[in-house]
């Protein structure tokens, strides 16, 4: 399978990765953003040679200005270190894979709290670190930085002009994994709303296609969120439940092959409740922790 290249904005090409999987949805998005004196590069994408080249191919022999890169997953940021390598150019983002956690999550992730296995990319650091409100100025672009954690703690988007690049915190094809300790529901749900104050013509998220409808996407997903968190606490009612029990009756209709991702975003949801001393459990905040109402 090759990369798969549109143009969804004038000046922005996209370029999706042949790697298709249920996490996935058709593949990761890559986009070239062209300047009056180069190209910045928005998440490279996996580790696939072929993707690289398709990558090296679309600049068209312009120069790399820089390499934008949302979080540390590796279908994002498998290919930083190779296109740095060809172009030179320098790799900017938030911090490492465990930048950004929350006090609460850094207490988890030290009470023994473990990832969903969503590809961390452990090894991962920038040339420098950038920040929520900085103006990246590269290729004769100017690049708004906005941080919005949730789906990691270090995840960004970017904005150029009323274009918004939103990695996987805003998506069109689903909703965004959110996985303790790396994911967080409460700074996710604030993320959104930090978005909702600002207008977007156009979303152009790290999979599927653009969203043309922003504000009512952000609705949409702040809805969906407020309507699994009232499944939870109605489902408890019944007695004490596991994460993956509670998945079980709330994702009725979810294939097989993503029961595990909506028990992290399950486990997401009681860990906010917990702390917001909506429920309670038989241990600390966990996957195999039964948790109960307070």
């Amino acid at each position: 399978m090759e990369s798969q290249v549109t143009e969804p904005a004038p000046g922005i090409v996209r370029l999706r990765a042949a790697n298709p999987s249920p996490m996935t949805g058709s593949g990761t998005n890559t986009y070239l953003m062209r300047g009056t004196t180069g190209v910045v590069v928005i998440d490279p994408g996996p580790a696939l040679p072929a993707h690289l080249a398709a990558i090296l191919a679309a600049c068209g022999g312009a120069p790399v200005a820089a390499i934008l890169l949302s979080h540390a997953h590796l279908d994002h940021s498998g290919l930083c270190a190779p296109l740095q390598q060809a172009t030179g150019a320098p790799v900017l983002a938030f911090g490492d894979a465990q930048s950004g956690r929350s006090a609460l999550m850094q207490r988890l992730a030290l009470e023994g709290l473990q990832g969903g296995g969503e590809g961390i990319d452990a090894g991962f650091a920038p040339d420098r670190r950038i920040a929520d409100g900085e103006v990246i100025r590269a290729g004769g672009l100017a690049i708004d930085v906005l941080h919005t954690p949730g789906h990691m703690g270090g995840h960004l988007s970017f904005a150029l002009g009323d274009v918004a690049f939103t990695g996987d915190h805003v998506m069109g094809w689903a909703s965004t994994l959110i996985s303790p300790p790396d994911g967080d529901m409460r700074a996710y749900m604030a993320s959104l709303a930090k978005l909702t104050a600002r207008p977007w013509a156009k979303f152009l998220p790290g999979h599927g296609e653009a969203i043309a409808t922003p504000a009512a996407r952000l609705a949409e997903l702040h809805a969906h969120r407020l309507g699994r968190e009232s499944a939870i606490l109605a489902e408890l009612k019944s007695g004490p439940l596991t994460p993956a029990e509670l998945a079980m009756r709330i994702y009725t209709d979810t294939p097989a092959a993503l029961l595990k991702a909506a028990e992290r975003n399950i486990l997401a949801h009681l860990v906010d409740l917990h702390e917001r001393s909506r429920v309670d459990g038989d241990g600390p905040p966990g996957p195999a922790t039964r948790f109960h109402l307070i």
